[in-house]
């Protein structure tokens, strides 16, 4: 897995889409760190490339800035990233690419970044005869699309460039054009790529043996670059549905699980949530679904944000500079830029399988993950849009959805026994993140929950421990963050006595290693005598009616940063 899965990152493309340049790049990194979520991964999306079109057609296609007819015309930088500021002078030392990643790196923090292209170089490919581009053998194809594409879901890219073509590098020299491109980036310290467009190759296959033949090519020779110029495995896959992409793809690790996040449509966002949940029962069974950029602040940011963290993904966001909604990005990032990440893809409940949270009108959508020592459980109302097969696009069907019912249960988290171990009975406690709830459940028993469109809730599931004789405990995490379970990296029990019925004497000592800061909680059914962190005893709050036990962790001055922290009771 690519390292930058652990840490938090913002993509430039919503920000500024094509319009993106070195000193957007500085502003908008800048801006997350000073409000204390530092961005660690940065993603330079479409706009750095050098490209070109032939295209005068004032009618031809033209989308966020990106016109799909346009072709690569060299693999470096354009002129917005060949110059920079230093104060109020424009320098060319150092020059280009180089700067950029330098400046994220060393004044920045910024530990990963990745760059934008499309499979076949840009969305209308590489020019041919481009100069210095000769040897890539680039001829003029153009898409020929299936019919069940055509009446089902007609496309703007493929649409543009059946007309005007795509620049398509011959298939035995693929391999040559992607290891010089790549070898450029390492040079310059990209650690990555973000390689878009990907289904287009299959609608080329004419000449080429086919689109399985063609599909296989590509895709062979562009992870054969990666192994050779990012040795983190560092790809990032998106518009990659088609069958032998998926097929032909046998090293990359995460894979786009959806659709774009579509900030300006009110339709999408509930679908988005669905589609990846989904897709990723599939998907997530041989690579890391990636949920997409978001807004931090937008109307539909609390809920795309808190799907994220049950999605076990990436967690980035394309905010511009200057427009952000930190109360909500401390749920998902410490303050050292790192994100507590749940192990597993992001899943549909069992009882969520057979139904339709979009469009049925009645169900809500489920989503469980695992971490070390808890479960975590995500809730959405998606119901109100979907796939309009008239207008071939989404569009809200109810502009009134109901407000929604359900129950959520200790087994809507599977695996949870694995992680409960021996001698478990079934007993729960589940935290609600949004409410500050704590109920403690019997084996069986489900909690009730009611929500509107757009809204979510989480919860914390964690297996009761009978520590010792009557005395119950289960920790939950930080209480602040909405994978809350996640910061627990490690969980004891340690009792003076070796006889459990011997209670009137005994203590017993709950250790834990914990990642992150803010208010811990735990459930206990006996006040603890005391709680310390790193050896130093701290104040605590306990509530006897719920057993909610909460303390507060510091902030870290190291990164990944363990505390020791000690309960005794």
């Amino acid at each position: 897995m690519p390292s930058f899965l652990d840490w938090f990152g913002w993509c430039t493309w919503d920000a500024f889409y094509t319009d993106v340049t070195a000193e957007g790049v500085d502003e908008g990194l800048k801006s997350l760190s000073e409000g204390g979520t530092p961005p660690r991964f940065l993603i330079i999306d479409d706009g750095w490339q050098q490209i070109g079109s032939e295209v005068t057609d004032p009618k031809a296609t033209v989308q966020e800035g990106a016109q799909f007819a346009s072709r690569l015309t060299g693999i470096k930088e354009n002129q917005k990233f060949q110059k920079h500021r230093r104060g109020c002078e424009i320098t060319q030392d150092p020059p280009g690419l180089r700067h950029v990643v330098e400046e994220a790196k060393e004044h920045h923090n910024v530990k990963y970044v990745y760059v934008w292209h499309a499979l076949a170089g840009y969305w209308g490919g590489v020019k041919p005869a481009a100069a210095g581009m000769e040897h890539y053998d680039s001829s003029l194809a153009y898409p020929v699309q299936c019919p069940g594409i055509l009446g089902n879901q007609p496309d703007v890219v493929l649409d543009s460039l059946s007309v005007y073509g795509l620049g398509l590098v011959h298939p035995k020299k693929v391999y040559n054009f992607y290891n010089e491109l790549h070898s450029y980036l390492a040079s310059a310290g990209v650690d990555g790529v973000k390689v878009d467009v990907q289904n287009i190759i299959e609608t080329l296959g004419d000449g080429h043996g086919g689109r399985v033949s063609i599909t296989r090519q590509y895709h062979q020779a562009l992870e054969a670059s990666i192994v050779r110029n990012f040795p983190d495995n560092g790809c990032i896959a998106c518009m990659c549905h088609n069958t032998d992409g998926l097929y032909s793809a046998k090293q990359t690790a995460v894979i786009r699980a959806s659709d774009d996040f579509f900030p300006s449509d009110p339709a999408s966002h509930t679908i988005h949530i669905s589609s990846v949940a989904y897709n990723t029962l599939f998907l997530g069974e041989f690579m890391q679904p990636d949920w997409d950029m978001f807004h931090s602040l937008h109307p539909a940011a609390e809920y795309h944000g808190a799907a994220r963290a049950v999605g076990g993904c990436a967690i980035y966001v394309s905010d511009k500079p200057g427009i952000h909604n930190f109360d909500l990005l401390k749920k998902l990032v410490l303050p050292d830029g790192s994100v507590l990440r749940a192990q597993l893809p992001g899943r549909p409940t069992r009882d969520c399988l057979f139904v339709d949270p979009a469009r049925d009108g009645k169900s809500l959508l489920k989503i469980w993950n695992l971490n070390k020592f808890t479960g975590v459980l995500g809730i959405f109302n998606c119901q109100g849009a979907g796939w309009c097969k008239v207008e071939k696009k989404n569009r809200i069907h109810d502009s009134s959805p109901m407000t929604l019912s359900g129950s959520v249960r200790a087994r809507d988290v599977d695996f949870l026994p694995q992680i409960a171990g021996d001698g478990w009975n079934g007993d729960t406690v589940i935290y609600a993140h949004r409410t500050g709830e704590l109920v403690r459940l019997p084996k069986g028993a489900a909690v009730p929950v009611t929500l509107k469109v757009l809204e979510y809730e989480l919860y914390t599931v964690t297996p009761v421990k009978d520590i010792a004789c009557g005395i119950s405990f289960a920790p939950i995490g930080l209480i602040n963050m909405f994978n809350s379970g996640g910061a627990i990296d490690a969980f004891d029990i340690h009792s003076d006595s070796q006889n459990p019925e011997l209670s009137g004497s005994q203590t017993v000592d709950v250790r834990m290693k914990v990642r992150g800061c803010g208010t811990f909680g735990a459930y206990s059914t006996h006040k603890p005598n005391k709680c310390s962190v790193n050896s130093c005893e701290t104040e605590f709050t306990y509530d006897s009616e719920s057993g909610l036990l909460t303390f507060a962790i510091p902030i870290s001055k190291e990164e990944m940063y363990m505390w020791d922290v000690k309960i005794e009771i």
